[in-house]
This record gives C-alpha cells, structure tokens and sequence, in this order.
C-alpha cells in the first residue's frame, strides 16, 4: 500500500495550510480521497498530484472556480485555457516593461533637468496631435461627447480596470492568432463582441458599425498599427479582420 498523509502533514510537506486544504475540500477542489478508521482526511498520492495542479494554475491566475471546472475538462481544454493565460501575460509582461524602461529612463536622469533640457526631450510629440485628430474625426458626434465625460470622472482605479481589460482583450484575440483560428470564426466573433461591449461600458454607446468605423483606425493608422502589434505582430491586422467580419454578420 503507498503513503497516506494526514491533512497536518500535507501542510506541513507543502507548505500549504490546513485552513486552505479545508477550504480545497469544502469547495469540492481537493477532496482527500481516504480516510483513517477514525474519520481522518487521508491524502493519496493522486491527491498530491491534484494539489501540485492546483497551485501551478493558482500561481498563473486562475480562480479557484476556473481552477475546479479546468481539473473537470478535457486535456484540450485545459490547453485552451493556459494559451489564453500565456497570451494575458505576455501582455501584462510587455505593459510592465514599458512601464519599467518609463522608470529606467527617469532614473539615469542623475542632473536636475533644464527647461531646455525638457524642451528637447519632448520635441518628438506633438501633443495637439491626436486631440485635433480625434476632435476633427468625432468632435461633433454624440460619441465624442460621451467618452470625454466619462474619462473627466475615470478614478485612478477605473483607468487600471480598463487598462487590465483592455489587456484581456488583446490576450483573447493573441491566444486565437497563436492557435490558427481564423478571424472569422465564431471564437473570434465573441472576442470582437467582448471588445464592443468594452467601448460600449467604457467611452461610448458603440454600435457594430461604430465599432467598424474605429476598427479601421488599427490598421490605416500606422501609429495604431505599430502600438497594437508591440503585443504581437499582425494583431492590429487580426483584429481589425474580426470585428470586420462580426460586425458584418450583425447587419
């Protein structure tokens, strides 16, 4: 017969604690397979298996409901799901770089900065840019009017939400491209009506056709082109081609 453990000594070998185990088992997530003659969780090796899933998928981000309906699924399944994960964090890493060359910039910046220091280290922007270009394209539009009111009043935890969001968004559309799924599958129509119902909530009631419209801007425009595939190459293109062919469909 293999080795047993008791709740106590699964915690104690990995670390995990037994509050948490009692709460794997309450929830159907880890339930001890034996028990002793005197009603003792007893784990088996399986369940030690099953426990080493569990905190690999807790450790990548899943939910623990995810976590339980992806130990039920199928090995494809559970494949799907951890391309999507990769895809999510491959942009989370990239934003984080970003963000971390932003930091590393500004620290190498040991001399207090001149205000013709400043001048030529903006020189490259032109910040009236993209407000005339936006204001030309919608400023006399009920959309235009609605995003600008909306961000006046965006917290500082509204604008992480829909940063992490829209990231998501892009992971979904990532782990399609990764995957081989054309752009106009049905898989790819649900990720182009998840990004209309992420404008829609976000800056503007958002039609299908108005979501079209702003499509087009990813792949015409080449600084959106070029900001979109910094996540991965082609996705601009990609998805520009399935909020296309949804909205298409929706007509």
């Amino acid at each position: 017969m293999s080795q047993r453990w008791t709740v106590g000594e699964v915690a104690e070998l990995t670390r995990v604690s037994v509050r948490t185990l009692h709460h794997y088992d309450a929830i159907g997530l880890l339930v001890p397979s034996e028990r002793s003659e005197a009603g003792y969780r007893l784990y088996t090796p399986a369940d030690l298996t099953r426990l080493q899933r569990i905190l690999t998928f807790r450790e990548l981000g899943f939910a623990l409901a995810d976590i339980l309906k992806l130990l039920q699924a199928d090995e494809s399944a559970q494949r799907r799901a951890l391309e999507l994960q990769a895809a999510r964090l491959r942009a989370e890493l990239q934003a984080t770089q970003r963000r971390l060359r932003a930091v590393t910039s500004l620290l190498q910046e040991e001399m207090p900065m001149t205000q013709e220091d400043i001048k030529q280290m903006f020189e490259q922007f032109d910040p009236c840019e993209h407000e005339a270009e936006v204001k030309e394209r919608w400023g006399d539009t009920e959309a235009y009017r609605q995003s600008a009111e909306r961000m006046k009043r965006f917290t500082p935890a509204d604008r992480e939400r829909m940063t992490s969001e829209g990231a998501e968004l892009h992971a979904r559309y990532v782990a399609l491209m990764d995957a081989g799924v054309p752009a106009d599958s049905p898989q790819a129509a649900a990720v182009a009506e998840a990004h209309r119902t992420y404008f829609h909530e976000w800056f503007y009631d958002c039609t299908p056709e108005m979501l079209r419209l702003v499509s087009q801007s990813w792949v015409h425009d080449p600084r959106f082109t070029a900001n979109i595939d910094q996540i991965r190459p082609g996705l601009a293109a990609y998805q520009y081609a399935a909020v296309q062919a949804w909205a298409e469909a929706q007509s």
